[in-house]
């Protein structure tokens, strides 16, 4: 079986760990901190004995074994097929990860990285083997949204793109490509435009902030689940996307014009939705992330079956 390199044990690497084993990969884990590395078994058969109680794993002790934790990155590396870095969300550590990756890793091994938002060219140019280099962007946590957004520099090759969208197929995951480079990608960037739209609309006292999650939750976020926006439209006019646009152009271009402002981010606009908010973080949180990961497995179940129906 194929072999994998992950490189940091936190969350996004304890994640990506679990989706390659229970695909029947082997994969070495590193971390230069002792303790993560420590606590990583662990919080690992904890998270794979929950999907096995969904179906979506088959024999989570058979894919516990296959994941090792390794003291060093030449470790980790040998024979890989496959880099996952998931280090800070820093340029320069990132440069330094790199850097040390294109020397030790096997000459055809992809080097991809987790990072939300900097782009590859950023932490690669300099780098001998830069053609192998890319972005492979997850949604956290990975082994529960399968999204993986694949995005190259300049001098990424299309072999890389190519090879690393079969491999994230293989073990299940939903590679899209990103054409070329953008700060935040793709999902980050529609992510924000709500959130900028959200905080301006609670920030002016439009909605609260309770009724905008409902919204989402039980509105938007239930469509979606099911249909992009793109198929949204196309299904919501009889003449499809070219209807749609133009029966309401009038009043997205008017709200196009009038976009929220950079000053929603703002600490004054922040204070007051938090206030609307009302509550910090308490004993409730952990409830509220355990509920969560309980709705996301049983979609991830349904998503699956209907892939397996279409």
């Amino acid at each position: 079986m194929p072999s994998v390199a992950i490189v940091g044990a936190g969350l996004i690497g304890r994640s990506w760990a679990m989706v390659f084993a229970r695909a029947g990969w082997d994969v070495r884990i590193t971390d230069p901190h002792a303790e993560a590395l420590e606590n990583m078994p662990r919080l690992i058969r904890e998270g794979l004995d929950e999907l096995a109680t969904h179906n979506l794993v088959t024999d989570p002790t058979d894919a516990a074994g296959r994941i090792v934790a390794v003291p060093s990155l030449e470790d980790a590396v040998q024979g890989v097929a496959l880099v996952q870095e998931n280090g800070p969300e820093n340029v320069e550590i990132k440069q330094a990860i790199f850097a040390e990756l294109d020397r030790i890793a096997p000459a055809d091994a992809l080097l991809a990285s987790s990072t939300s938002a900097i782009v590859a060219s950023q932490f690669t140019e300099g780098l001998a083997g830069r053609g192998r280099c890319l972005v492979a962007h997850p949604v956290n946590p990975p082994h529960l949204v399968p999204i993986v957004e694949l995005c190259g520099a300049p001098w990424t090759s299309q072999e890389a793109i190519t090879r690393a969208r079969e491999i994230y197929q293989s073990v299940e995951q939903v590679p899209i490509i990103v054409n070329h480079e953008v700060e935040g990608f793709v999902l980050n960037r529609l992510q924000g435009a709500l959130l900028a739209e959200a905080f301006r609309l609670v920030g002016e006292g439009v909605v609260s902030p309770q009724d905008l999650d409902k919204t989402l939750k039980d509105g938007l976020g239930l469509r979606w689940s099911f249909l992009g926006p793109f198929e949204t439209i196309e299904l919501n006019a009889p003449g499809g996307i070219a209807d749609y646009c133009k029966r309401y152009t009038g009043f997205y271009r008017r709200l196009s014009e009038d976009p929220a402002k950079p000053q929603v981010w703002g600490s004054e606009n922040v204070a007051r939705i938090l206030e609307a908010w009302g509550k910090a973080p308490g004993p409730d949180a952990l409830a509220r992330r355990t509920a969560w990961r309980d709705k996301r497995l049983a979609a991830l179940k349904a998503h699956k079956r209907s892939q397996l129906n279409m």
